[in-house]
């Protein structure tokens, strides 16, 4: 069985099925889940250890790293935008367009509900079907769903205000907003702290505190993140893609996104089952 790769603009996934799986988990913007379809893995997360088989959920709020590995594996891994997260919640009535949620529960086990949905995930990616992308969607929602009914803990903010970079402390925005147009740049601590009137000192500490991520770890997950939409998207070769996300070699950048991902950029793009977009 094949890798797949399903990309959109608000979730991305990844089922594979693989004899050695080693994922390293930067702490990030997105939501992590990992589920673990078949085999046995050992988890490291905040500063916790855990080996974990079968039918196992692991949740990894935005801000969290995370080291996986394991041997003839079967998993799902999947990032969300806390933008969908958070319209998902509005939607539902949970929440009002004001708040940041998180969920309680790191890892989740034997939960039968949450086994159909990513059945039903891995049956869906494998169909090239039309239709695809709507099904797709709509069992992702149904998952957000799910554990915002039973996982949610939610923290209102006078601080957080939804920019089109998504929901962002304000004191920290003009310096994510820059990440993401600039990617392809070189950015300095003092240019991103300038960037939100502080000094790189108290820039950095506040940025931290807010995000769970140092501005560079920060940096490093947006440029991985819009790679993936690159490679499935358009047909603008590795290296172009490479230089776009700002990585100043192929090789150092196909090291990065395998690490994140567990595949290279040529396997993700060749395992990739949704529509493509070409720019």
């Amino acid at each position: 069985m094949r890798d797949k790769v399903f990309v959109s603009s608000q979730f991305k996934l990844i089922h594979r099925n693989t004899p050695r799986l080693k994922l390293d988990i930067e702490a990030q913007p997105d939501f992590v889940f990992v589920y673990l379809i078949n085999g046995k893995a050992n988890l490291n997360f905040e500063d916790e250890g855990k080996s974990v088989s079968s039918s196992s959920l692991l949740i990894l709020n935005a801000g969290i790293s995370a080291n996986i590995n394991g041997l003839s594996i079967e998993v799902v891994s999947m990032t969300v935008s806390p933008v969908y997260v958070l319209d998902c919640a509005v939607r539902t009535k949970l929440v009002k367009a004001d708040a940041r949620i998180t969920f309680h529960s790191n890892l989740i086990e034997n939960n039968s509900r949450i086994a159909k949905l990513f059945e039903n995930i891995v049956e869906e990616l494998s169909q090239k079907e039309f239709g695809q992308e709507i099904i797709i969607s709509a069992l992702i929602e149904q998952f957000i769903v799910y554990l915002l009914r039973h996982y949610a803990s939610v923290q209102r903010s006078n601080e957080l205000e939804l920019s089109r970079v998504g929901l962002i402390d304000r004191r920290i925005r003009r310096a994510v907003e820059l990440m993401h147009s600039q990617l392809e740049r070189e950015l300095s601590i003092e240019e991103l702290a300038s960037a939100a009137y502080l000094s790189p000192f108290h820039f950095s500490r506040l940025f931290k505190k807010l995000t769970g991520a140092t501005p560079h770890a920060y940096l490093a997950s947006l440029r991985i993140s819009r790679a993936q939409n690159l490679l499935a998207e358009t047909d603008l070769s590795i290296t172009q893609i490479s230089a776009r996300v700002g990585y100043s070699s192929s090789s150092h950048f196909t090291k990065a996104f395998r690490q994140v991902t567990g595949l290279t950029p040529k396997d993700f793009r060749s395992a990739n089952v949704g529509a493509k977009i070409f720019s």
